[in-house]
């Protein structure tokens, strides 16, 4: 097989392959042999079809699948061969000439082949980035050392209602005169929680109630523009609501208080297990501790942005096949049609920009992932989910059996391996450039997030 490839302005590649009759002819043989053996043609032994009756019934089929097979094996052969970087997937040439596959060639195959820019992006000692270090303050520790009290609180019985209390009673619609409404609509043991009624007057009605009080409120004024809020408190639909006016008597039957924890030794073990901590000193400290790895992975984040945003303006601006990309994007999404390629095309091209910069530095600091690191992720996604909801503390056997079940889906490996290759291209990067450190709040970190 003959394969010319032509790049004359440097990414956009037409790769010319002639096939020849010897290419194809003995596996197109193999094959038909192969058919013989198997066919079972009436008035005919096993094996005995005449080759005549093969070539005419599957002949065309078999040539033109070995040429197809032939093509993409030797396409990609060339590519990797001489080190072509390929972006996407080559595409039938608009130079493609008609073929008629009744001859025996020779047949010309024309592609559009999408072609990297050529560039270097290289980091050294000379470039400086910044990296942020959170300050974990007395602020932060207090709001942590709140969340764990929250999350290991309890509601407690009150006799009389103070703010952010929760209520339950019996609910009854009033008639005009402020009677009970015969068959109008009653709940039993309704809950409320005062504090979020919307309309400042309906919600002072409720103020130092007490159990046994029946407080006649208005549902449709403490809610005015909530039809869901309403429904939900008179257990109706919607829209059933919607033209509801009416006072309600609401008898307290029962006040809930919510109480924090108490930072004592059983909220210490509640939170870094049994006997971990022993005082409030050493709790605040242990909180102070764990903050640390959770702020790391931000400001490592930051970092990395800030390595692209630096290389980015480094290698400057790159040329790129665009008309070709723009083929290749739609032909990957052809049920988003042609506006959606405009819609993202900057986008994607920014992105790809990235990935082709990032693959040199990945490559010059000889970053390899091994599974050992696709672990290491997905044990990190699992503490992650756990701390979300309070849980610091996770016995390492979960999350081994979490990591364990996670690799084992294949939808998750390839963020787990993007994930890996970022982890260890910034620690990497961190003892390659000149950090210019900077201790920044977590309200000032996240502003500056926010902004980006």
């Amino acid at each position: 097989m003959n394969i010319q490839f032509d790049c004359a302005d440097q990414v956009n590649g037409l790769m010319t392959l002639t096939v020849e009759q010897a290419d194809y002819e003995a596996k197109v043989e193999k094959t038909l042999k192969d058919y013989r053996k198997r066919a079972q043609v009436p008035g005919f032994r096993p094996g005995q079809v005449p080759m005549g009756m093969i070539k005419r019934q599957y002949g065309m089929s078999v040539k033109v699948e070995e040429i197809n097979r032939l093509l993409g094996e030797k396409l990609y052969e060339y590519i990797h061969e001489n080190k072509i970087q390929m972006l996407g997937e080559p595409l039938p040439s608009d130079k493609q000439k008609p073929l008629d596959f009744k001859g025996d060639g020779p047949f010309e195959f024309m592609f559009d082949v999408a072609v990297a820019p050529a560039f270097k992006a290289e980091l050294t000692g000379r470039d400086k980035i910044d990296y942020y270090t959170i300050e974990i303050d007395d602020k932060l520790v207090d709001q942590q050392v709140q969340m764990y009290q929250s999350r290991g609180g309890q509601y407690e019985k009150a006799e009389t209602y103070q703010s952010r209390d929760m209520l339950k009673g019996d609910l009854r619609e009033l008639d005009e005169q402020g009677n009970t409404k015969e068959g109008g609509i009653t709940v039993e043991s309704a809950v409320m929680m005062p504090e979020y009624i919307k309309v400042e007057d309906q919600k002072k009605l409720f103020d130092g109630c007490k159990l046994g009080d029946i407080i006649t409120f208005n549902p449709r004024k403490a809610y005015p523009d909530n039809d869901t809020e309403v429904a939900a408190l008179l257990k109706l639909k919607k829209e059933e609501v919607a033209g509801l006016t009416a006072d309600f008597s609401y008898q307290i039957t029962e006040i809930s208080r919510f109480v924090p924890a108490a930072v004592d030794q059983t909220l210490f073990d509640q939170v870094f297990g049994e006997g971990a901590v022993k005082n409030e000193k050493e709790f605040r400290e242990k909180i102070a501790e764990s903050l640390k790895p959770q702020f790391t992975v931000d400001t490592d984040y930051k970092f990395l942005q800030d390595v692209r945003a630096h290389m980015e303006k480094k290698v400057g601006k790159l040329t790129f096949p665009e008309a070709l990309l723009k083929r290749i994007m739609l032909n990957n999404n052809k049920d988003k049609g042609a506006d959606f390629v405009e819609k993202n095309f900057e986008k994607s091209i920014d992105e790809l920009k990235w990935h082709l910069i990032k693959e040199q530095l990945v490559e010059a600091q000889q970053i390899k992932v091994e599974d050992a690191d696709l672990k290491n992720v997905a044990k990190e996604v699992a503490r992650a989910q756990f701390a979300q909801y309070g849980m610091s503390n996770v016995p390492e056997e979960y999350l081994e059996k979490y990591a364990e079940d996670a690799l084992k889906k294949r939808e998750n490996l390839d963020s787990f391996v993007d994930r890996a290759v970022d982890l260890k291209l910034i620690e990497a990067l961190k003892k390659v450039v000149k950090l210019n450190e900077k201790s920044i709040s977590l309200d000032e970190f996240n502003k500056m997030m926010q902004g980006k």
